[in-house]
């Protein structure tokens, strides 16, 4: 059996790639000013207008919540699902667009938010989204 005698080289970090990167970074973020730079001293008039607009906000999401009893709530109040078709007509008639987040109990029976998506259905809702937590594993 060979014996060794000459020690093992140490392990060495080689920092010229290191070095090359961070070059290549100074001279990326001093073209880039100097671009910037370009820009803002370009001289540009701007074309007027007569009148202007505020844009409009976004349409509110209204939250559609369906207890374990049963209840469901629209925007935190009580309604049936009659009076929430008539919110959902009526949100569409000001807002123009109805936006709803279903959250459903998990212990509710399936017919209640199986109402809840039919009358949003029915009534035409625009985007319907379902609030749901995420589980940390599904049991089969």
């Amino acid at each position: 059996m060979p014996i060794k005698t000459h020690a093992d080289e140490q392990p060495t970090l080689n920092l010229t790639p290191m070095i090359d990167i961070i070059f290549l970074l100074v001279i990326f973020f001093m073209v880039g000013t100097k671009f910037a730079e370009a820009e803002r001293n370009v001289d540009v008039r701007l074309p007027q207008v007569e009148s202007s607009q505020a844009p409009r906000t976004p349409p509110k999401r209204h939250i559609v919540t369906v207890a374990a009893d049963g209840q469901i709530l629209w925007d935190g109040h009580a309604v049936t699902v009659r009076e929430l078709r008539g919110q959902l007509q009526r949100t569409r008639d000001v807002e123009g667009v109805v936006r709803v987040v279903l959250r459903g109990d998990g212990n509710s029976p399936y017919r209640n938010v199986a109402a809840v998506l039919n009358a949003c259905r029915d009534e035409g809702v625009d985007e319907l989204g379902m609030s749901v937590r995420l589980a940390s594993r599904i049991r089969e």
